[in-house]
């Protein structure tokens, strides 16, 4: 094993460089030399077990050796992301060099420092993520199919993973008008959410007035440091508007793959899925009445396939209009489209639908979709993904979206 000695103060004392060329990622192999040339030393805690042992603001973290170990105050730019085995110390740096999205799930840590009078821990099972803090340090454990070695990577450090209780719901700040989800324009989604001087940027020099922020869901593979209730509410002030999306599981053939958190059980996943959907949007201030996006990402069709995207898709659309919201979904157009489509009067469509097909046309028609269906201002198109754009001197990479979305005058 190998040990980093902890910092002394929440702030680093490494100089600091935006140059992804030297960012700071350590394997075993690696750690010494990385170590050494921070200026810090690397100690022998033993025999050689396949494990790094990270001294981090009083914990001990001991985790695989083949484990990324991320300096984010040596690189600010680093994306924190939960779909890779890593651990990133510090603050995520206010410009992310993310891709425009990154999905799944696995084993993750994200070890910030916070000076904080208060403990807790706790677990979202559906979303599968633990949350620690202590006087000195946040902890954001992700788990994908291996619970259990998270949690003894929380137990080793002293965060008993036993004791964690079930994640309540935050306080509900005051609501925010039902028409933070209603837009007429372009927008675009990002990974995670931009930093208030990028958003301010963006909307003086862009001619996007929508952002499509992620909010949750087993396979939300970004780290979301700044999506707060405040962060939500100084944008909607400052004229955007909001497409919410849920990443919950997938279809196992699917796009996403083995890196995803398959589809099992359609109509519990689902109804879980619109439950945590909703606790995750009231704290953030999307009240009753706006529309959350469940992400379902390109799948080859077939009848099983099909049955079990449309099961799911049905316990989230019926479950959020229990709760009083309004359902979308996402989806390409050669699969879930289709099928939407195809069963239309034998299944609860989304209120929204948001549909994929990359052909750079920023409208809201499609060969695929039928003008009576979701025709009263009802769908977003994203017409093009995986773009670079630099506006008021800030770089993000992108997906691009037309919307065509509410206003709505009653609930669903």
């Amino acid at each position: 094993m190998r040990t980093i000695p902890e910092p002394p103060s929440p702030r680093s004392p490494f100089p600091r460089t935006r140059s992804a060329a030297r960012r700071t990622v350590r394997t075993l192999a690696a750690l010494t030399a990385t170590v050494a040339a921070l200026g810090a030393t690397a100690v022998p805690a033993g025999a050689e077990d396949g494990s790094t042992r990270i001294s981090y603001r009083g914990h001990t973290f001991t985790v695989p050796a083949d484990w990324q170990v991320v300096d984010l105050e040596q690189d600010p730019t680093a994306c924190v992301r939960f779909d890779r085995h890593a651990v990133y110390l510090g603050t995520p740096g206010e410009h992310q060099d993310c891709p425009a999205r990154v999905l799944g799930r696995t084993e993750a840590l994200l070890l910030q420092p916070v000076e904080s009078s208060e403990r807790s821990l706790t677990e979202n099972s559906t979303s599968r993520t633990y949350r620690a803090t202590d006087e000195r340090i946040e902890v954001t454990a992700a788990y994908g199919q291996d619970r259990a070695a998270i949690r003894r990577i929380l137990d080793g450090a002293g965060l008993s993973a036993g004791a964690a209780r079930a994640e309540a719901s935050a306080a509900a700040p005051a609501p925010l008008p039902a028409d933070a989800t209603s837009y007429r324009g372009r927008g675009f989604d990002a990974c995670t959410a931009p930093s208030q001087s990028s958003m301010d940027a963006w909307m003086d020099d862009s001619s996007y007035n929508a952002v499509g922020i992620y909010i949750g869901g087993v396979n939300r593979g970004c780290s979301q440091a700044r999506l707060t209730a405040q962060w939500v509410r100084n944008q909607y002030a400052n004229g955007w508007r909001f497409l919410p999306f849920y990443v919950g599981p997938q279809p196992a053939s699917g796009s996403c793959g083995s890196a995803c958190t398959a589809l099992t059980s359609p109509t519990a996943q689902g109804t879980a899925a619109a439950d945590d959907a909703v606790r995750q949007a009231a704290a953030l201030g999307l009240g009753k009445g706006t529309v959350l996006y469940n992400d379902i990402e390109a799948y080859p069709r077939s009848t099983a396939v099909t049955i079990q995207v449309l099961t799911y898709l049905k316990a989230w659309t019926e479950r959020l209009h229990t709760l009083g919201y309004r359902s979308g979904a996402y989806g390409s157009t050669a699969s879930l489209v289709t099928d939407l489509v195809a069963h239309a009067s034998s299944t609860t469509l989304p209120d929204v639908l948001h549909f994929a097909h990359w052909n750079d046309q920023a409208n809201t028609t499609d060969a695929a979709l039928p003008a009576h269906l979701w025709a009263a201002h009802q769908r977003v198109h994203q017409y093009a993904g995986n773009r670079t754009e630099t506006h008021g001197g800030v770089t993000i990479n992108i997906d691009r979206n037309q919307l065509d979305v509410g206003p709505f005058a009653d609930q669903p």
